[in-house]
């Protein structure tokens, strides 16, 4: 895609580059400082639907699947901005999202109501939370993944490898640390190790080629990132697997009811830092076997 030119490669390479683009956006979602467009107002998210719009018309035969991350992504652009305080910006995103449209009325009359509540804690958008966007978003990309195993990318990242007689074994051997029954994990590893050689080599080419670019004020370039982008998915995607196993286990492990104590620390934690750092309010404050997730459901339903 970056050699030919977006509008020449093949459809699934076309719909591999959006991904990568959406992924990233996703990613810094809740970072309202952070900016993908030239125009500062739009956050990662509404420059992510942009996106999802042009992979909605690259496909048809997942209508349900794409109506849902639709409207998830509408819902938390509006939520994210509310979480913040932005009550204001939040209102001018909305005349942005919506057309006027039948099928978008009574979503938009929702979310309008929503935005004048100033509650960033009401049902609406707890049942169409941050976390369930996320976890629909995963699911399209699992499938798109399986669909396309034979991805340009790693095919290029294997061919860089081979030339520098870094074979697959040896890669395997000195680089790729995992059990040899967990096929899903080592596969994973193996797109990872691939991906940074061919990050690490067009890097360099890059640099030898095209010297030194100006800073813009964005978080990424991100017409010349897409590998680290495509890197950065597999990382998030990983990550993502691995923290629900944890949050599982400790679901299952213990269930224990949240003390007046707790609730005290919940509350002068969210003084001190803010709503949203559930982070570091759990290291800062003293609670028994909880996680950032708990803090964040038991700060909605205190």
């Amino acid at each position: 895609a970056l050699i030919n030119g977006l509008s020449k490669i093949p459809t699934h390479q076309k719909k591999t580059v959006y991904l990568c683009q959406l992924l990233i956006r996703i990613e810094k979602g809740k970072n309202l400082e952070c900016h993908f467009e030239n125009d500062q107002r739009i956050s990662p998210l509404e420059s992510a639907l942009s996106f999802w719009t042009l992979l909605e018309k690259e496909e048809i035969k997942l209508e349900k699947l794409h109506e849902d991350i639709r409207r998830l992504i509408q819902i938390q652009i509006v939520a994210v901005h509310m979480e913040s305080g932005y009550f204001k910006e939040a209102a001018e995103v909305l005349e942005r999202l919506f057309t006027d449209s039948e099928s978008d009325k009574p979503l938009r009359v929702k979310l309008a109501t929503v935005i004048k509540s100033k509650d960033p804690y009401v049902p609406l958008l707890q049942s169409f939370s941050y976390n369930l966007m996320i976890s629909k978003i995963k699911s399209y990309t699992e499938l798109f993944m399986k669909e396309n195993e034979t991805n340009f990318l790693i095919q290029a990242a294997t061919k860089q490898a081979e030339s520098k007689e870094l074979g697959a074994t040896a890669l395997q051997n000195q680089t790729v640390n995992v059990n040899e029954n967990d096929e899903s994990n080592l596969e994973t590893k193996q797109r990872f190790v691939f991906s940074i050689i061919l990050l690490r080599d067009m890097l360099g080419q890059q640099l030898e080629t095209g010297g030194t670019k100006s800073r813009q004020n964005y978080c990424l370039n991100v017409d010349s990132s897409l590998v680290w982008m495509y890197i950065n998915c597999l990382l998030d995607l990983n990550s993502l697997q691995n923290e629900e196993k944890h949050e599982d286990a400790l679901a299952c492990g213990r269930r224990q009811r949240w003390t007046y104590k707790e609730d005290l620390e919940l509350k002068s934690g969210v003084r001190e830092f803010g709503v949203g750092n559930w982070a570091k309010i759990l290291v800062h404050g003293d609670f028994n076997n909880r996680t950032s997730v708990m803090l964040k459901d038991r700060w909605r339903t205190l």
